[in-house]
């Protein structure tokens, strides 16, 4: 029997940010002090943290 069949049909839906967003805004935040690039960044999200850890820079590493 579907889902659908049964007649309980349920719609989900998903607001606000997610993991990537956040982390790629905070991450490029730190790097550049830039509203307008943290947006940018938030929008492509996890390619961005992707980006952002091959191309650390040694003052952005943990001592």
């Amino acid at each position: 029997m579907l889902l659908a069949d049964a007649g309980n049909v349920h719609f989900v839906t998903q607001s606000g940010l997610t993991l990537g967003s956040v982390l790629a805004i905070v991450c490029s935040w730190e790097r550049n002090k830039s509203i307008l690039l943290a947006i940018i960044a938030g929008l492509f999200s996890w390619l961005y943290v992707i980006y952002f850890a091959l191309t650390r820079r040694p003052g952005e590493t943990k001592p």
